[in-house]
């Protein structure tokens, strides 16, 4: 076997960096120096393909064989990549291999798809059922991109024929569409008599205008599915666009009677019959245009998710995936590309095939580059001998570094098969926010919430009825469309032909809202895993049971479909129809649990906000110490190099605001008599609407949690306070809507909308009679100083834990910021610089612990964030083997204070580095006031160090102390007080080269 295998490269920290048309490469590029002196190692660059105008985020690609323009030039894109080897940095890349957007015609293959229907070359590139239930729609794809009712957009003549360069098109405002090239006869033909009279018959340009027309009568079929004629169409159609394009460009009469018949088929206004020549003309295209908000029933190509201008792509078939991975794998050959993050891996056919074939397809470019970058092509088959053979000796040899956007829920593990270096850090965000958050006071916001609110559902009831709602209304066409292929299945065998194809949609709607995890993972007629049996066992038996008045041999036969118990006598085509049924399925599941749970339930169960984040579980309230030590023990033995996080561009809000609100739970009293009393000194500000007061108790306690979380690090600037106002008001409005109880996005509640923004305008007045601004900031002032404390230590733990640290652009300082679109905005680099060079100038000047102790004593400017920051990310980049591999070890601490207290220890050789942090302190330390030492609230308690040697020294990181191990009856411990004496956390280092 080959020794000189290509490795992956393993980033010691990554930094997301969200590309859009405001924030560029060139952007990027002077940034670097300053992130690589904060200590990352890798950019994680958002997609930057070619994606819809404007695009914000890069996810609506329309284009993966190019650079984004509005991002920058591939000069601009060398410069930032020439910045990074500079440094020794590398790239991690956001790609998206689910879908494309389809409402900008720059999108080629859509709009090939549009033109040419099922016999477009690109029919197969999207996932397009060309024979679906609706029979109108047969080889049709529905487009439901009208914001309001066909025959209303057609007669307001928004919709407009247009005749350009020798085609013609229809447009809707800003979209375009392509009208199929045979139908152009309709168009050319009409009011042939008027063009007869005004130009004599033997007039060249009347021949020729003629000889098109004839011509474009016998264009193939867009029905076509020879290559011959599939070929021809192609070719002859685009002959005829040039020759009518010359033609009018030569014939000023041909080309004025064109432009008066594209005007009758345009219509008038207020004249509905002027408009039947366009509607004719539109029904004969291999496409309908429908208003977006009612046609989810019908809709026949999947989505991402629930978004029409998303369509999924087939990127399970070889062609597609080439065509998708071409720039990706040239900028992977040339070293410009070290790392992939691939969005939504759950959405993907086959999520271990795809893994697999884009590590294969690394390998090749890894070695292909090492030769020659430039002299790079994409590989044309499908399978490497040399990958292979490696593959088979070694399963688990992986040539890139691959993590994959994969939400795990409680207990559910990484599937091992997939060759990723695992997940993009939810898990670990959700692990370490229950780290700290006081379990104890579990009931006590039980009732708090219940009697505010009033809501008395079981977060799982809401969980499933949401999910309900997800199916039956934003994702109807999904289930119409897996019904009647399960009904077609059924069909096929006497014992199941009597199941009705509504209880099979049912049934479908019961199980896939039970089901408890996002999806299952079965691939082949082998048959389901231990695990997915497990699931799809646990989602059946749930229906079954909610369902007591439907047979259960209806939920059986579903049950035995997914898990592929065929009948012994089932042939092997309808074997393989059942696995083509279930991968379908797997692929809606995801999404509808994403959108009912993450984009709805997570908006009305409002317990405490800081438990409401992806991959979390509001209902469970903190864990223990243990489990989390234990959970990073089997992260660090089976997934080693995980990505792990605190923020995201998806989380509902940043790392700081989820520290600010943990706080709550050590304060349940104060809490419950703060909103009961903002409740009553807000009444008067609420409006009734449809005799409800608005807004209702649960949005209010909602918005309550979200000032507390979001405010401003100290008192906002008056305009500050305006644009922080609007902040607050944009959220509020998105999480109604996404809520779904009071107002959405498909059916919005206007005036239930203005009232809810006017109380937020009104309680958030600035003038002296807001009695309730002013007692909120007494009360937010306290939360603000604790949540800082717990932003220090979660920071630190994901630094110093196993796993690859990442960090959402700009929250190096305090970051206060909600969830899209708000998270995506713009950052204040500058600013950043600017403090990062002033923290260097003033240790140089007092040195490490004078430093420290003065950030210590002053919070509110984010300095002391981005210090521990830039001191324990350099030092994990000079120890990154201790930290990459180093043995972790759970510390325990012994005395009145070994509660308040996670502590760590990564261990290599003679090289060890102690992490400690407090947590829950709001009982330690007076306010206001503060503390008047660190080290003063610790006295009497120890750090216990079990391996250490007696009197071992360590060097704390962040003031440069060094502290000396104590004996305590053979044990040696490091005092607390010792530990946490000048600054709030700590990381210590022991070792011969430290001291």
């Amino acid at each position: 076997m080959e020794t000189d295998l290509p490795a992956p490269r393993i980033p010691s920290s990554t930094y997301r960096l969200q590309f859009n048309a405001s924030f560029g490469f060139e952007d990027a590029a002077r940034i670097i120096p300053y992130l690589h002196d904060l200590g990352i190692t890798d950019i994680y660059a958002s997609p930057y393909f070619r994606a819809r105008k404007g695009s914000l985020h890069g996810y609506d690609i329309i284009d993966h064989s190019s650079l984004n323009p509005e991002i920058g030039t591939e000069q601009q894109y060398d410069l930032m990549v020439g910045e990074l080897l500079k440094r020794g940095m590398g790239q991690m890349l956001d790609i998206v291999p689910n879908h494309m957007c389809i409402t900008d015609s720059e999108n080629r293959w859509w709009m090939d798809v549009l033109e040419n229907g099922p016999s477009s070359l690109y029919a197969d590139f999207f996932d397009i059922d060309w024979d679906p239930v609706k029979k109108e729609l047969k080889d049709k794809v529905l487009f439901p991109i009208l914001g309001d009712q066909y025959g209303k957009v057609l007669e307001t003549g928004e919709l407009r024929l247009a005749f350009e360069g020798g085609a013609f098109f229809v447009y809707y405002h800003e979209h375009k569409f392509p009208i199929i090239p045979k139908t152009y006869a309709d168009i050319l033909g009409y009011r042939m008599d008027c063009l007869r009279g005004n130009i004599p018959a033997e007039d060249e340009h009347l021949v020729e205008f003629l000889s098109i027309i004839t011509a474009l009568d016998h264009l193939p079929s867009y029905l076509e599915k020879d290559p011959e004629k599939v070929a021809e169409r192609y070719r002859e159609k685009e002959v005829v666009k040039k020759r009518l394009s010359t033609l009018c460009s030569a014939s000023p009469v041909i080309n004025e009677f064109i432009g008066a018949n594209v005007g009758a088929f345009n219509g008038i206004i207020g004249s509905p019959a002027s408009f039947d020549l366009l509607d004719y003309l539109l029904g004969k295209q291999p496409y309908r245009l429908s208003y977006w908000s009612v046609a989810t029933d019908e809709i026949n190509y999947r989505r991402f998710f629930d978004i029409n201008e998303l369509a999924a792509i087939k990127v399970e078939r070889p062609e597609v995936f080439r065509e998708t991975h071409s720039l990706i794998m040239k900028l992977v050959a040339a070293g410009k590309v070290t790392g992939l993050r691939v969005d939504h891996a759950d959405g993907l056919y086959d999520p271990s095939a795809y893994f697999r074939r884009l590590q294969k397809e690394c390998f090749i470019r890894l070695k292909a580059g090492r030769e020659d970058p430039a002299s790079a092509t994409f590989p044309e088959t499908e399978t490497s001998a040399a990958f292979e053979e490696v593959t088979a000796a070694d399963p688990r040899y992986m040539p890139f570094y691959i993590v994959g956007e994969k939400i795990l829920v409680k207990g559910e593990r990484m599937p091992e098969e997939w060759p990723i270096f695992s997940t993009t850090g939810y898990t670990f965000l959700n692990s370490l926010t229950g780290l700290f958050i006081l379990s104890k006071n579990t009931k006590a916001f039980d009732r708090i919430y219940r009697r505010f609110s009033g809501i008395f559902f079981n977060y799982q009831d809401i969980v499933y009825e949401e999910k309900k709602l997800i199916l039956q209304v934003a994702m109807s066409s999904e289930v119409s469309t897996l019904g009647h292929y399960l009904n077609s299945i059924s069909e096929k065998n006497r014992h199941t032909r009597d199941f009705t194809l509504n209880s099979l949609k049912n049934a479908l709607v019961e199980v896939i809202a039970f089901f408890p995890v996002y999806r299952t993972y079965v691939n082949s007629l082998e048959g389901a895993t231990d695990r997915d049996r497990q699931i799809v066992e646990s989602a059946v038996s749930k229906a079954k049971k909610r369902n007591p008045a439907t047979s259960e041999s209806l939920y059986d036969f579903l049950r035995d479909v997914l898990l592929l118990r065929f009948p012994e006598q089932l042939s092997g085509p309808d074997r393989q129809e059942w696995l083509e049924f279930t991968m379908r399925f797997q692929q809606i599941t995801g999404p509808v649990t994403a959108k009912g749970v993450e984009d709805t339930a997570f908006y009305i169960y409002n317990r405490l906000a800081s438990l409401n984040e992806v991959g979390g579980m509001p209902d469970r309230f903190g864990i223990p110490v243990d489990t989390f030590h234990g959970q990073t023990i089997e992260r660090a033995k089976s997934w080693p190099h995980a990505l792990i996080t605190t923020s995201t561009h998806d989380t509902k809000r940043s790392e700081d605001m989820r520290a600010r609100l943990n706080v709550l739970s050590e304060v349940p009293d104060e809490w419950r008599q703060c909103i009961v009393r903002w409740g009553r000194m807000n009444r008067k500000k609420q409006q009734i609407v449809d005799a409800r007061r608005v807004p209702e108790r649960n949005e209010e306690y909602l918005l309550y949690q979200t000032l507390l979380g979001s405010w401003p690090a100290g008192q906002a600037a008056t305009e500050d306070h305006s644009i922080y106002t609007k902040r607050i008001s944009d959220y509020m409005l998105k999480a109604v809507r996404e809520a779904k109880v009071n107002s959405s996005w498909i059916s919005p509640n206007e005036r239930y909308e203005s009232a809810l923004l006017a109380f937020v305008d009104a309680i958030m007045d600035r003038n002296g009679r807001n009695e309730f601004l002013r007692d909120f900031l007494r009360f937010q002032e306290k939360i603000a100083f604790f949540g800082m404390l717990n932003s220090l230590s979660q920071t630190l733990f994901k630094i110093t834990s196993p796993g690859v640290p990442d960090f959402y652009q700009g929250t190096e300082l305090w970051d206060f910021r909600l969830v899209d679109p708000d998270n995506r905005g713009p950052v204040d680099y500058e600013r950043r610089i600017a403090m990062m060079e002033d923290l260097t100038k003033r240790e140089a000047e007092m040195g490490k612990l004078g430093l420290a102790k003065e950030l210590a004593r002053d919070m509110n400017d984010g300095g002391v964030k981005l210090y521990l920051t830039m001191k324990a990310l350099n030092l994990r980049r000079k120890k990154q083997e201790l930290f990459e591999s180093g043995e972790y070890l759970p510390l325990q601490a012994e005395g009145d204070r070994k509660e308040n207290i996670c502590a760590l220890a990564r261990r290599s050789g003679r090289q060890t580095a102690i992490t400690a942090v407090p947590r829950f302190m709001v009982e330690l330390i007076p306010f206001p006031g503060g503390p008047s030492g660190w080290g003063d609230i610790w006295q009497g308690s120890d750090l216990i160090l079990p391996f250490s040697e007696p009197e071992a020294r360590y060097r704390n990181a962040f003031t440069d102390e060094i502290l000396v191990a104590e004996d305590r009856q053979g044990v040696r411990v490091l005092p607390l007080s010792r530990i946490f004496d000048n600054f709030p956390v700590a990381l210590l280092t022991g070792g011969e080269d430290e001291l």
